[in-house]
C-alpha cells in the first residue's frame, strides 16, 4: 500500500508499518491526546508515534522515502 492508501486507516485507529523496515519497528499510530502524570489527558494536535521492539514509543515523522514508499501494510496488534 502507499502512504496515501494507508493514512485513512491510520486516522481511524489502525496501526501500520512498512515491510521495508527491519522488524525493529512494530507499528506507527496516530494520537490526538497527551497523558499527564496525574492521569488526565489533554487534547492536542494529532501526531504520530512509533512503537519499537525495545525502546517503547518515540515520535515519528514520515520521511520523503516513507511517504513515497509502496510497502505500507496494516498490522493487527493483540
Amino acid at each position: 500500500m502507499t502512504f496515501e492508501e494507508v493514512l485513512p486507516h491510520i486516522k481511524k485507529g489502525a496501526k501500520a508499518v512498512r515491510e521495508g523496515w527491519g522488524g525493529f519497528e512494530l507499528y506507527i499510530e496516530l494520537r490526538d491526546e497527551l497523558g499527564l502524570s496525574d492521569g488526565t489527558f489533554l487534547q492536542v494536535t494529532p501526531y504520530f508515534l512509533i512503537k519499537t521492539s525495545d525502546e517503547g514509543y518515540s515520535m515519528f515523522s514520515p520521511t520523503p522515502c516513507d511517504v513515497l514508499a509502496e510497502d505500507w501494510k496494516i498490522v493487527s496488534i493483540d
